[in-house]
């Protein structure tokens, strides 16, 4: 089979990502990482990590003191490593070649952080790619949400926070697996093109040991006037549309 084609994308003027046709990003992979926003001192974990977007995006500035990326996709995993020995990033983010439902912990300890952009369609909903990393990638093939949800809470300290998006049809499943494995949502975002159009994304930040309180935070807004709106242009650090 016809290896996927792989080139570099720059984001910014010191920091560049090595992707192919079948390991890419996009705008929720950007959404996701803002939102997280880890601390200097956190040490952080992104799950299902694909090409390294998520947390690669926080080295832009400020970056977290350390960073796992794990993939159970070695094409994946090598994109990463590529990225991370082009960068200069190998002790602050380290890729791990593993299958989440295995992971019981990482050599740093108990983590502040933990991320995941997940597939988004159950199994038995949608209609299944022929390749396996886009199947892999766009339905619960390998993982459903609450085996990344039971991850997250292994990998969590104590007041540890997980943060992840997902379609709005999946709310309902994703707050209680959430529960489920000891992660108390506490802040809620939605995400939608235009402010009179109904929701594409959440974003939901859980944090493990929690007691219940939710509070939903206005919607996030992708359109502006002249194209994306100014928040998405800050997320995107764009002064201007183009």
């Amino acid at each position: 089979m016809e290896q996927p084609a792989e080139h570099w994308e720059s984001l910014g003027p010191s920091l560049s990502i090595r992707v192919s046709s079948v390991h890419k990003f996009g705008t929720d992979a950007f959404l996701l990482s803002d939102f997280a926003s880890p601390r200097r001192k956190d040490l952080c974990c992104d799950l299902g990590t694909g090409c390294g977007i998520v947390p690669l995006l926080w080295f832009r500035e400020d970056p977290p003191r350390l960073c796992y990326g794990v993939e159970v996709q070695k094409e994946a995993v090598d994109l990463l490593e590529q990225t991370v020995e082009k960068n200069g990033l190998a002790q602050q983010l380290i890729p791990v070649l593993q299958d989440l439902k295995e992971l019981q912990s990482l050599p740093c300890g108990p983590l502040d952080l933990v991320t995941c952009n997940p597939p988004y369609q159950a199994l038995q909903s949608g209609f299944l790619s022929q390749h396996d990393a886009q199947r892999i990638a766009r339905h619960e093939v390998l993982c459903t949400i609450d085996d990344i949800c039971a991850a997250a809470g292994r990998l969590l300290r104590f007041g540890g926070r997980l943060c992840l998006c997902q379609r709005p049809e999946r709310l309902c499943d994703t707050l209680c697996a959430m529960r489920q494995a000891g992660i108390e949502p506490k802040r809620l975002r939605f995400v939608q093109q235009r402010a009179q159009t109904a929701p594409w994304l959440f974003l939901a930040e859980g944090k493990k040991g929690a007691r219940p309180h939710l509070r939903i935070e206005p919607p996030l807004l992708i359109e502006g006037e002249g194209g994306f709106s100014r928040e998405v242009l800050k997320i995107y650090r764009k002064n201007e549309n183009l």
